[in-house]
């Protein structure tokens, strides 16, 4: 029996772990793992955290019988995987959790805007069922290129042929497997501003992607086109959105993120109180200068927030725990 200890977890994920893991002496803590606390957790044989615990070298000195540590996220910028090699310590991470679900969300968006629910729903509210201004547009035959085609991508792929659209897609390293599998061709970034209808993106941002589209390559969209970014806000720049929007390029917008975000690592940290205390995302939206636009919906980054996609990281974690002591550890990272 292994003596694993869990940190920076929620109650119901607490109840859930409970249920599902079985044969092991299980510790819960809410907060995270420091050095001043590390000491009464100098038995455990594996630690589960969330990224505001460091795992590092002078950690791993005080937990001489810890064999594994698993992530609670896809990033593991917090663990220094030199320190866990040394000590022979294996690390896993959740890889994805969220692939349909963020997917989906793009294009709820998409068929918010094509269909107009937002004012139809305000109107009908307010006991008006008129259908002056509600008339939407098909988005069969229309063209969506897709910005990225990793595993959201794919989702989007999928979701999009299943409508009747034409796909077509830009990304740095092309998976031609799944365009055949999809049926859609990959094109230059050019082309893809040109010749799309709607615009979705689903890239992770860096130095490369960073403003992906901007003030200077905006101009190069097909007029009236529809935009849709479940992503993260820095792939396009702000002042490319308002331009876009004051000359008709872009016909609508759906935006599950903003530029001015505060810095997001994982989405799960949205959901947490750490974060809630640290980002002010109700003023940050209130001062936006989107929010108010009619033709603008804009969600609070809640697209990677279902049931089942915040499960399925408890799920993989708890495969990964099993996994290692069955001796074919799953999701290593070190």
């Amino acid at each position: 029996m292994a003596k694993i200890v869990f940190f920076e977890l929620e109650e119901w994920e607490t109840s859930y772990i409970k249920e599902h893991l079985k044969g092991h002496e299980l510790v819960f803590v809410d907060k995270r793992l420091t050095l001043d606390v590390v000491d009464k957790y100098d038995d455990s044989d594996v630690l589960s955290v969330f990224i505001y615990s460091k795992i590092n070298n002078s950690l791993l000195g005080k937990l001489p019988k810890v064999r594994l540590v698993v992530t609670m996220s896809t990033g593991f910028d917090h663990i220094d995987l030199d320190a866990c090699r040394k000590k022979n310590v294996v690390a896993c991470n959740v890889p994805a959790y969220g692939d349909n679900t963020v997917a989906e969300h793009a294009m709820g968006l998409l068929l918010a805007i094509s269909r107009k629910l937002v004012p139809s729903v305000e109107r009908t509210r307010k006991g008006d069922f008129s259908l002056d201004g509600l008339r939407g547009f098909d988005l069969k035959g229309k063209t969506i290129g897709i910005i990225g085609t990793g595993k959201i991508g794919r989702n989007m792929a999928h979701f999009a042929e299943a409508f009747g659209m034409r796909v077509i897609a830009f990304d740095k390293f092309p998976n031609y497997e799944l365009a055949k599998e999809c049926g859609f061709a990959y094109v230059s970034l050019d082309e893809l501003l040109a010749q799309s209808d709607v615009i979705s993106l689903h890239l992770p941002e860096n130095s490369e992607t960073h403003h992906i589209i901007n003030k200077d390559n905006v101009r190069k969209i097909r007029k009236g086109c529809v935009l849709i970014n479940t992503a993260r806000g820095g792939l396009i720049e702000t002042e490319a959105i308002l331009l876009g929007l004051k000359e008709k390029i872009f016909s609508a917008c759906g935006l599950d993120v903003l530029e001015e975000e505060c810095a997001i690592r994982e989405e799960k940290e949205l959901v947490l109180e750490t974060f809630q205390h640290t980002c002010d995302m109700k003023t940050m939206l209130q001062a936006h200068m989107l929010l108010l636009q009619p033709n603008v919906i804009i969600t609070p980054h809640n697209a990677f927030n279902s049931s089942e996609a915040l499960v399925r990281i408890l799920d993989t974690t708890i495969d990964n725990i099993n996994a290692f002591f069955a001796g074919v550890p799953k999701n290593k990272i070190t």
